[in-house]
């Protein structure tokens, strides 16, 4: 009797046990990463561009915002990492507008990528002023750098000296090597929204003439380009009416694209901009919220990077995302 005893309690507790176990490994492959990121005291970053390098720890290289600012003249570029999403190493200013002889404003969203045993940070900057209120007599301007480096944290150098290009006009990069090596660099330019650049191998010139690409007769206004692939399917995000973020899929990273629709909607009617990566098996978007944070010290909404996860369908659309607190 004794042992019957003891044979049912033992069964019971492995079957508790199991059921435990189950349940902390459906809790930790659905672990919810939503939040503003806790970067630091007194700090307004935006344009989070994430990447996962060979040391496994994700890497965000963000635009930095001056407190209470009044218009988007950031002077530096800087990077943060992390290997679980919630502490993350402040690696400081990596560029800035005094390493360039060719720029001195605008150090906007930027880009990086790993290729040739280095680092690429690809940024915006330009000159001029932009007229807000009479358009027609601005003089701003804006183009693409390459900066390169031995560590994702850097410093960074300016690699050539001079932007890719002067014309068109171009901001908010997205560069993006396919399983075949070649490296293609999208991006926002004036009168060149939804085209694309093959790049030279080494990265420091484009390799012919701009590709429009066929985005399937819709091409909304837009700004920040990105580019993933998941699976065997291509996505194109952006900021659509540079506000919601919406997306395009194909079979191939120069389309023909479908535009699949809109999975995240916009917020107080301020701009996004963002990027997506896989991060330990789980998919995250990367984007920057407009809040009013308490050592604001101008009471005023600034821009603050975030996080939340993003799930796909079996068809490999992306579901919709609510923004979480």
């Amino acid at each position: 009797m004794y042992s019957k005893i003891n044979k049912v309690s033992l069964d019971k507790f492995k079957l508790i046990m199991c059921i435990s176990m189950l349940i902390s490994l459906v809790l930790i492959s659905n672990t919810t990463y939503a939040k503003i990121l806790d970067l630091g005291p007194n700090l307004r970053t935006a344009d989070p561009s994430a990447h996962v390098w060979k040391d496994g720890k994700i890497y965000l290289y963000v635009s930095h915002d001056l407190e209470c600012q009044q218009d988007f003249h950031m002077q530096d570029w800087m990077v943060f990492s992390s290997s679980d999403l919630n502490t993350w190493t402040n690696h400081g200013s990596v560029m800035s507008l005094d390493d360039l002889s060719w720029a001195d404003n605008y150090a906007w969203a930027p880009d990086a990528i790993y290729k040739n045993g280095q680092y690429y940070l690809v940024f915006p900057a330009g000159n001029g002023y932009k007229d807000r209120e009479t358009p027609s007599k601005s003089t701003k301007w804006m183009g693409l750098g390459i900066g390169v480096s031995k560590s994702p944290t850097g410093p960074f150098k300016d690699a050539i000296g001079k932007p890719l290009w002067r014309k068109p006009y171009a901001n908010d990069p997205s560069i993006f090597t396919d399983d075949d090596g070649q490296t293609y660099l999208y991006f926002h330019g004036k009168d060149h929204d939804y085209y694309v650049a093959k790049m030279k191998d080494d990265l420091l010139s484009i390799d012919g003439e701009f590709i429009k690409m066929d985005m399937g007769g819709y091409e909304p206004k837009m700004e920040g380009p990105w580019v993933f692939k998941r699976n065997d399917l291509y996505y194109y995000t952006m900021p659509e009416n540079n506000r919601e973020l919406a997306y395009y899929t194909a079979k191939s990273a120069t389309g023909p694209w479908t535009y699949q629709g809109v999975f995240m909607e916009q917020e107080n009617n301020a701009n996004n901009h963002h990027s997506i990566v896989n991060f330990n098996g789980q998919w995250i978007l990367f984007y920057h919220r407009w809040i009013n944070a308490k050592d604001s010290l101008c009471g005023k909404r600034q821009r603050h990077s975030a996080m939340e996860n993003v799930s796909f369908n079996a068809d490999g659309t992306i579901q919709k995302i609510q923004r979480t607190d």
